[in-house]
């Protein structure tokens, strides 16, 4: 086993959250990356769209979704999926941190995962 182990307290300030990536990482041979994510009382993540796959998961908090005119609850236990080319962000208007996890994934990181996954296979 190894654990890789979340350092709050130098998590980078990017994208209008704070966040630290946690995936890849050598021992895990996975078709994804991600990362914790906190969203900071009063703030939103920086709208973007991206060419890869991404889920959100609701770890602890309130906040909102906004993508494609819409605006929809976002809370613990509920998770999101955006489709490539979906611009999408989170807002957190509530008085505590917003927290959640983000993975993503393409073609190149699958293609490589299944590369990777036949080396050790053989």
């Amino acid at each position: 086993m190894e654990l890789r182990g979340l350092d709050r307290q130098n998590l980078k300030h990017e994208n209008g959250l704070d966040a630290q990536r946690l995936v890849p990482w050598p021992a895990l041979n996975a078709p994804f990356e991600g990362s914790w994510c906190v969203i900071r009382p009063g703030t939103a993540s920086t709208p973007h769209a991206h060419h890869e796959y991404e889920i959100f998961i609701a770890v602890k908090g309130e906040a909102f979704l906004e993508s494609q005119g819409e605006r929809t609850p976002f809370v613990t236990g509920d998770i999101v999926h955006f489709p490539p080319g979906i611009e999408h962000r989170v807002v957190n208007e509530s008085g505590e941190d917003f927290e959640m996890y983000s993975v993503w994934w393409d073609l190149e990181m699958t293609e490589k995962f299944a590369a990777r996954h036949g080396e050790r296979a053989s």
